[in-house]
């Protein structure tokens, strides 16, 4: 670069067209490999979960993207086993599926607010290792996003959604429990985390407070998983982004 000229920097809007239009590339690509991917995004209520989401989903194929959120069991499905209900969601070839929330509601909301047994949770922790290792195993590319953010975050946001007609949908009896429960979903999260993190399927932490940053890390994050060869228009930012393995072994802190 000649001496004295400044690098060119891009706005959040054009770095997030920009990301954008990576994600469709990756897409194609991976239809052309057949590639089937996962993401599962997980986090405290607030978090960003769904704008993240609606971001990096809003120009891909319809046809090839699956968002799931499912609500809680039916009756039914509670006698079946655990995992069943997710499996007829799981991509084929090409497809990308999306999970907002997932299997791992049992080691978090369920464990804070006793929606399952003590025994059904940790029967739970046993197998889900076990499970996602088959996904991979059979050829799924396979993402586990845990959002974090601060609890004064959390709270404006809840206040902010409260505040706004247009965002009623968004309103949960849950919302103001986050509030209450906030060290004991933070127990519940470094718990899963611990348990959870492997090699084959590891966790990946975003801090979400400044939620841009967020969306645009979790793009890059996705474009490069896929297509490691691809190269993006920002950087991977470790303040925002981050291996969980970080945390277990103590040399990051999520928000207490």
């Amino acid at each position: 670069m000649p001496k004295n000229k400044k690098p060119i920097t891009l706005n959040y809007d054009e770095l997030l067209e920009g990301m954008q239009i990576q994600l469709v590339d990756a897409m194609i690509k991976s239809q052309e490999r057949g590639t089937k991917l996962v993401v599962v995004f997980e986090g405290r209520d607030a978090a960003g979960k769904d704008g993240a989401i609606k971001r990096v989903t809003e120009f891909l194929s319809v046809r090839k993207t699956r968002i799931v959120a499912l609500p809680k069991p039916t009756e039914h499905e509670t006698t079946q086993w655990f995992f069943q209900r997710y499996i007829a969601h799981l991509p084929s070839a090409g497809e990308w599926v999306f999970f907002n929330r997932s299997w791992y509601n049992r080691a978090g909301v369920e464990v804070v607010m006793g929606f399952s047994s003590p025994e059904q949770q940790a029967h739970f922790l046993t197998e889900v290792d076990d499970f996602e290792r088959m996904l991979v195993h059979a050829g799924t590319v396979f993402i586990k996003f845990w959002l974090d953010i601060s609890r004064e975050e959390q709270k404006k946001r809840i206040n902010e959604r409260l505040g706004n007609p247009l965002k009623r949908m968004k309103i949960s009896p849950l919302d103001q429990v986050a509030q209450d429960k906030w060290d004991e979903y933070s127990q519940a999260r470094d718990h899963m985390l611990a348990k959870t993190h492997h090699f084959e399927a590891p966790w990946t932490v975003v801090m979400t407070d400044d939620k841009k940053s967020a969306r645009l890390q979790i793009m890059r994050h996705i474009i490069k998983t896929i297509d490691p060869e691809a190269k993006c228009l920002m950087d991977v930012d470790d303040k925002v982004l981050f291996d969980a393995s970080e945390v277990l072994a103590g040399r990051r802190h999520l928000n207490p």
